[in-house]
């Protein structure tokens, strides 16, 4: 055994091959996000409830990104699994869209999508997000409701400005008070909901 030992061990071969064919192109993928900012990104993990079965099914675990585009200013809501880039969420935000808290969980929210366009054809889900922590939820939330109010006001900004050419009887207000700043605009409909109500 002690022979074994002191003996010289065989070199290790370093075999080198050429590969067959050489890939000198770059394909271009295109994801489609190229005209978008990111306004938002974090993991998280998401979750969609099978109403058949009753019960909560994960959809992947990823970076949830707010992206708004940059000549609609409309913003969506796209994430993709690790590894593979699935898609496993991309809807546009709306006004109607509700983020409620998870029962029993502060580090997460649920809210119903109309039309989700990860799969095909686009379905309506009720989706669940949940993160590493609270702070992350929150800022998570307020984003969501900031996207809600981008939406909203590039939406309805049309109309709420011709609302006050509609009404002339309402000469109570000044003309420097008839044009909402973009504050405004984004409260606005409610605002009018809540006064054709009395």
């Amino acid at each position: 055994m002690s022979e074994d030992a002191l003996a010289p061990r065989e070199e290790e071969a370093d075999v080198h091959f050429e590969p067959v064919i050489k890939l000198t192109e770059q394909v271009e993928t295109k994801t489609f996000e190229e005209d978008e900012d990111v306004l938002f990104k974090m993991r998280a993990k998401l979750f969609r409830f099978a109403t058949d079965s009753s019960e909560w099914k994960e959809r992947g675990t990823g970076d949830v990104r707010l992206l708004q585009h940059k000549e609609t200013k409309k913003v969506r809501l796209v994430m993709r699994r690790d590894k593979t880039l699935k898609v496993c969420a991309n809807h546009l935000i709306s006004s109607e869209m509700r983020l409620q808290p998870n029962i029993g969980s502060d580090r997460s929210w649920v809210w119903k999508v109309a039309a989700d366009y990860s799969e095909n054809p686009p379905t309506s889900e009720t989706l669940a997000i949940r993160f590493a922590n609270a702070d992350n939820a929150n800022q998570f939330k307020a984003a969501f409701e900031e996207a809600q109010k981008t939406n909203a006001g590039s939406s309805t900004s049309p109309p709420v400005e011709a609302a006050p050419a509609a009404e002339p009887e309402k000469e109570e207000t000044p003309a420097a008070e008839t044009e909402p700043s973009k504050e405004e605009k984004a409260e606005a409909p409610a605002e009018t909901e809540g006064e054709s109500k009395e």
